[in-house]
């Protein structure tokens, strides 16, 4: 059998103020669990989100560090129109969540927009532009 892919791992400073960032952007996690050290989220598709706080990664591999530098990767999230990836943009900027780069139609035909999770990861949020 070949490998499948089946998670994405986050590391959290604060637990409770990522789950809330998710949660703006429709995860369904409930608020009981901002206190929980591991916390899982299940995908469309069947992929899982999974958060950890740096305590518990900690815990089995004690010399972790971030790495050094800006994120190099970055979580897609689709909205249903252009509208909606103002609007969601709009959204967590309003809440306080750090904007990178303000919603533009994008050359390869996509309404993207780039904010940033409360731990830095990149978070892009895009819908296909209508076609004329």
């Amino acid at each position: 059998m070949a490998p499948t892919f089946d998670a994405i791992g986050l590391v959290v400073t604060d637990m409770g103020k990522s789950l809330a960032f998710y949660r703006r952007l429709g995860l369904d996690i409930p608020e009981s669990a901002d206190a929980e050290p591991h916390v899982e989220a299940q995908l469309p598709g069947g992929l899982r989100l999974m958060f950890d706080t740096v305590d518990t990664v900690r815990s089995f591999d004690p010399s972790w560090q971030p790495a050094p530098g800006s994120s190099r990767m970055s979580l897609a999230v689709r909205c249903a129109d252009p509208a909606e990836v103002d609007r969601v943009y709009a959204d967590l900027v309003d809440a306080g969540y750090e904007g990178h780069k303000e919603p533009w139609d994008a050359v390869w035909g996509q309404r993207y927009a780039l904010v940033h999770d409360p731990d830095g990861n990149g978070v892009d949020l895009f819908a296909p532009l209508p076609t004329t």
